[in-house]
């Protein structure tokens, strides 16, 4: 989507086979590991990093990298699981290190030198259907799901795209940040 709309991306990745993946998707693709990133000083201006830090056992010395590597005035996006009432054998079967509150992740990137942090939950609605099913499962449930239920799953990630619904316990937390211009 990035590319699409303009940006010249950077796929980086730890394993040789998430670095074949994305440039199968076409993506220009980085070996190496987020707590030492290949980058130069200053030569980012936007960082993704979607269900990155959870699996990472010094998120803070990644978070200093992605400050390191972002120009000044840079934003950071970030997605992470949150709760960890809902640590179950999913988080051990895809290898998360932890789940964050929203305090958890400001501070680690407020401590990392970041600024202007804002948070909101994500999959709040889908919130009680992802307890029972973690509850009830004894792996990751990231299978494929028929047709019909990820229409409902869909509908419900559009619904909260309008509603205020952000502040409310969520499975995941999506947050932005920058780095001081």
């Amino acid at each position: 989507m990035l590319k699409a709309a303009g940006w010249q991306c950077v796929a980086l990745e730890y394993s040789q086979v998430g670095a074949e993946l994305a440039r199968g998707r076409g993506l220009t693709s980085l070996r190496g590991d987020a707590t030492q990133l290949p980058l130069t000083d200053g030569s980012l201006g936007l960082v993704v990093a979607f269900d990155v830090l959870e699996h990472i056992q010094d998120d803070g010395a990644a978070a200093r990298e992605i400050l390191r590597c972002l120009r000044p005035g840079g934003h950071l996006l970030v997605a992470v699981p949150t709760d960890m009432r809902l640590w179950s054998a999913h988080d051990e079967a895809v290898g998360h290190v932890r789940r964050y509150e929203r305090v958890e992740i400001t501070r680690l990137l407020e401590t990392a030198g970041f600024t202007g942090v804002e948070v909101r939950g994500w999959n709040v609605l889908l919130r009680p259907l992802v307890a029972l099913r973690r509850k009830s499962t004894s792996g990751s449930d990231l299978d494929d799901p028929s047709p019909a239920v990820n229409l409902v799953l869909r509908s419900a990630v559009v619904l909260e795209r309008v509603l205020p619904v952000g502040r409310l316990p969520s499975v995941s937390l999506l947050v932005t940040a920058r780095k001081p211009a």
